[in-house]
């Protein structure tokens, strides 16, 4: 049985590490970890929002990097 995740939830759990300023770092970090479809997923206004609120929040709450 294959336990690896779909790229929307990888997607959702990269966003909440706060490591992405950017939707096309995400995505670049996807494929890299083999989500070779993660262009042709991840789309759309509210879906984008929502991964650019969750990493910012995270960013927010980690701290200012130095």
């Amino acid at each position: 049985m294959d336990n690896r995740l779909t790229t929307l939830e990888r997607a959702y759990q990269l966003a909440k590490l706060g490591e992405f300023v950017g939707i096309g770092e995400l995505k670049a970090r996807l494929v890299a970890e083999g989500y070779a479809n993660a262009s042709d997923q991840l789309y759309g206004q509210t879906l984008l929002a929502d991964l650019r609120r969750l990493s910012a929040a995270a960013r927010a709450k980690s701290g200012p990097s130095v």
